[in-house]
């Protein structure tokens, strides 16, 4: 073989590696607005609640001279701000852009962020949230990724509870593995043993078609395993029929972690 020829196919070999890393980012970014339009309907919920008890209580502060009243107006209208800045800061959080970059990271606090962009959907559809922070152990990461699997995670347990049920999410260092996890939970019909093989297969789904045509994409948790084994981490799932599913997120400790313990 000429060295024309091997230049040609290494050239050729490039050209693939690049075109595969862009599928990768798209694959990354289809399932990332998949995740998004599952939560705008009650993100949307949630901030006309929020502008109807601004608007309300400005109106109380308005029209009444008591002091009291008013400053009980002011405290509610401040606390309702609070809270919409909290969304749109989990939102402004998990829409940036697709960085590689990891950086040492308060487990708990990036949880607690998730969370508060998905409560108000887990409570109009009917989900109890249950939280277990065990302890707040510090990883390297990169956050908008492990954002984006923990989403697809508790969308994915709400959609196995159709009709309500209950969400645990725990976060706690293993003392066994010495790794911090975050374990998702839910209540839900759980995965038969044959499909529970498969379902970090890309393309693979266990959501059937709804009545618009629209099912799973396959693409949520295959993503997941590859962002968590970017990380050195892992990701588990058990499930039982008629039970429920839990998928446990395990990191490696960051060196500070580590001397800390």
């Amino acid at each position: 073989m000429s060295n024309q020829t091997i230049e040609s196919l290494e050239k050729r070999v490039q050209e693939l590696e690049a075109q595969i890393e862009d599928y990768q980012k798209q694959l990354i970014h289809a399932q990332k607005m998949s995740s998004v339009g599952a939560l705008a309907s009650s993100i949307t919920h949630e901030f006309n609640n929020i502008l109807t008890t601004v608007i309300n209580y400005a109106k109380l502060g308005l029209r009444h001279k008591e002091e009291e009243r008013r400053e009980k107006a002011f405290t509610k209208i401040l606390s309702a701000g609070q809270r919409a800045a909290k969304i749109t800061t989990g939102m402004l959080s998990y829409a940036r852009g697709n960085e590689s970059r990891q950086e040492p990271v308060d487990l708990q606090l990036l949880v607690k962020s998730v969370i508060a962009l998905v409560e108000k959907d887990l409570s109009m559809n009917r989900v109890n949230l249950h939280t277990h922070f065990e302890s707040n152990p510090e990883v390297v990461l990169n956050p908008n990724q492990i954002q984006q699997v923990l989403v697809n995670l508790i969308v994915n347990a709400r959609q196995a509870m159709p009709s309500g049920g209950r969400l645990d999410i725990a976060v706690r260092i293993n003392p066994e593995s010495n790794m911090a996890e975050i374990i998702v939970r839910d209540s839900g019909a759980g995965i038969p043993s044959e499909q529970l093989h498969h379902i970090f297969d890309q393309f693979y789904t266990t959501k059937e078609a709804d009545e618009n045509g629209q099912g799973g994409t396959g693409l949520g948790l295959s993503l997941a395993k590859e962002v968590m084994e970017a990380h050195k981490g892992r990701i588990r799932v058990e499930s039982a029929v008629g039970k429920g599913t839990a998928f446990t997120l395990k990191f490696p400790l960051s060196t500070a972690a580590i001397e800390a313990a």
